[in-house]
């Protein structure tokens, strides 16, 4: 069946996996997608939606590096927010709601369409090692199919168990199976494996709830879209609703807590801080007697409905008995119950930054596999190890983001130098550069690089090189126009800002707080250079950034080269930590264990004090 060998085999078809392959084959690759079941390539395992606080700038750079998730999005969306629009333009995150079965079709078809990637359906039990090396991999039928490298994005299908209440289920995913053997043979190679934790709400019928009795969630009024190419802004939206939970609701999980997963030792693992079971909720902030639920439909013709907020692995009866005491849902009829999944992971550590394996040549590990939760996260990781397993193999250099140039950058340097022992997701907070990391500039930072790479279209670069002309322009523009007062001050005036008593320079202007592109638009030179050059919304945008945030930009960007110096300055491989002893025990263990590449990294690994800084710079300088 498999006379030829593969350049690239992906294991598993979720997030991470699809990104992996799309983004070799599209490079030139010959890829082999191998996952247990060809009808859930794509699928949204949790709740219908990309995106969010962290995670829209995520889907933005994929994106803008030529991946392929932002346009799945796009063309699935049934709604679209921006987050934070409140905030500084450093915070803005995109979200869409999706509709769960066409981001899945839409998926499968992009794939399809992708001539050098083949599939095929059969759970992969072992890997094929030879001289330290992932040649391929075996199929649970006793199948050998040969390749140049491996990517394995299991997802929490590796050794999955599934809880509700007291009962136990193996399995990946509700109504699939779970995935052996790999685990087992890795654990043997040497790699070190953990567990983890990850859980789901109830999915129930919508046309057994009562709207009318709950707070509704339009999306934006003038909708945006996650791609920086030709992909379609939402006309029409779904709304989504929110209602709360209540003492009586806490009061009747409670009973069930006796009988929970969580509290009676049977989940041993940790589950994800930030998005924790409702049943976690009441236990840990017990002083607060309501929590948010969000309903989310599934999709634009279906009733399925998906309740964000009330994720459990309580007994089935208690989880009905509970949602039925909510407003809104006193009739609701379940599809099926919320459930808890513990999976095998492998500390990230284990890998180097292009999240190829330590331990064993041309093996890469993307997704959850990596400790990592959300499908924003696995997607930016499967696109980095595809790219490099493709990279490696025509013996070009590696692609490696450092962290002021994308929160893809800060993920993977977090996961390979920190690690982490609970279920890793991004915030804005992780990020030290995050107004050099914006949404809205994504394009402009990685498109060059995707396109040097040759994942990035000629026509996306010249999409985001026009838009960077434009929006310099335009800067240029407010710098070199002066405007009057009798222009100005009626709109400084309706911001309550000082008047001013002589024309001066716009840009000055329209850096003052509260002063927008909106109230600049209201002068006709400003608005006539507008129509003259056609500048588009995403322009305007950009060239409001640029003026109010420029010396916050300046600053961040001038702290940034300054510890690039450090990053500059490179370790030796497989350097001998026990020779140095002015270094800290816990340094010296840390850093023989991570093996950073350089000093910059080295200097954020935990534990590490900036006198072991010193010692190691001394020590190379000579």
């Amino acid at each position: 069946m498999f006379d030829k060998e593969y350049d690239v085999i992906v294991v598993g078809a979720g997030h991470a996996g699809c990104e992996a392959a799309a983004a070799a084959a599209n490079m030139g690759s010959k890829v082999l997608l191998v996952t247990m079941n060809l009808q859930t390539i794509g699928q949204m395992s949790c709740n219908p939606a990309m995106g969010g606080i962290a995670k829209g700038q995520i889907v933005r750079e994929i994106d803008a590096l030529g991946g392929y998730s932002g346009i799945i999005s796009d063309k699935s969306a049934i709604q679209f927010k921006m987050l934070n629009k409140s905030k500084g333009p450093a915070m803005w995150s995109p979200r869409t709601q999706n509709d769960r079965m066409r981001f899945a079709e839409e998926w499968r078809l992009a794939l399809e369409s992708t001539p050098n990637v083949d599939f095929y359906q059969e759970m992969v039990s072992g890997l094929i090692i030879e001289s330290g090396k992932a040649c391929g991999v075996k199929t649970s039928l006793g199948i050998s199919i040969k390749s140049k490298s491996v990517v394995l994005t299991n997802g929490t299908f590796l050794n999955g168990l599934i809880h509700i209440g007291d009962k136990q289920l193996g399995g990946g995913r509700a109504g699939e199976k779970a995935s052996t053997g790999i685990t087992e043979q890795l654990v043997q190679l040497g790699f070190e494996s953990g567990r983890m934790k990850t859980g789901t709400p109830p999915r129930v019928d919508g046309r057994s709830l009562d709207y009318t009795k709950m707070i509704v969630q339009p999306g934006d009024l003038i909708p945006e879209k996650f791609s920086y190419s030709n992909t379609k802004s939402l006309v029409n939206q779904r709304d989504c609703h929110m209602s709360h939970t209540s003492e009586l609701v806490h009061d009747l999980l409670r009973e069930g807590f006796d009988r929970s997963p969580m509290f009676n030792g049977r989940i041993k693992s940790l589950g994800p801080r930030y998005c924790p079971s409702i049943e976690d909720k009441i236990n840990r902030f017990s002083d607060k007697n309501s929590h948010q639920l969000f309903v989310e439909p599934e999709g634009w013709d279906t009733v399925e409905v998906y309740v964000n907020g009330f994720s459990t692995s309580l007994p089935e009866d208690v989880q009905f008995k509970a949602l039925r005491s909510v407003v809104g849902f006193e009739n609701v009829k379940f599809f099926r119950p919320g459930y808890a999944i513990e999976y095998d992971y492998f500390p990230p550590i284990q890998l180097k930054h292009t999240l190829e394996t330590k331990l064993v040549n041309n093996l890469y590990f993307a997704g959850q596999i990596n400790g990592t939760t959300g499908y924003e996260e696995a997607a930016s990781q499967g696109l980095m190890a595809g790219i490099n397993a493709h990279l490696k193999q025509n013996e070009k250099e590696d692609f490696i983001l450092k962290r002021d140039e994308a929160y893809i950058g800060v993920l993977i340097d977090d996961l390979i130098t920190k690690g982490t022992e609970e279920p890793y997701r991004m915030f804005t907070s992780r990020a030290e550069y995050r107004t050099l990391l914006r949404q809205d500039n994504a394009d402009l930072r990685l498109t060059p690089k995707g396109f040097q790479i040759g994942l990035a279209t000629e026509d996306r670069l010249k999409r985001m090189e026009e838009k960077q002309s434009k929006s310099d322009l335009f800067v240029k523009f407010f710098k070199d126009t002066s405007v009057l007062p009798d222009q100005i001050n009626p709109i400084l005036e309706s911001v309550n800002s000082s008047l001013v008593k002589q024309s001066d320079k716009m840009f000055k202007s329209f850096s003052r707080p509260n002063v927008t592109m909106k109230h600049m638009l209201q002068i006709d030179t400003v608005s006539d250079f507008v129509a003259e050059h056609n500048l588009d919304r995403e322009v305007l945008e950009q060239t409001e950034v640029q003026v109010k945030y420029s010396g916050y930009i300046a600053k961040e960007k001038n702290n940034a080269d300054k510890l690039q110096r450090l990053e500059n300055v490179k370790i030796p491989a497989n350097f001998d930590y026990t020779q140095l002893k002015s270094l800290s025990y816990e340094a010296r263990e840390k850093f023989s264990k991570i093996q950073p590449v350089t000093i910059s990294q080295a200097s954020r690994i935990s534990g590490v004090s900036p006198s072991d800084i010193s010692v190691l710079l001394v020590f190379l300088g000579r």
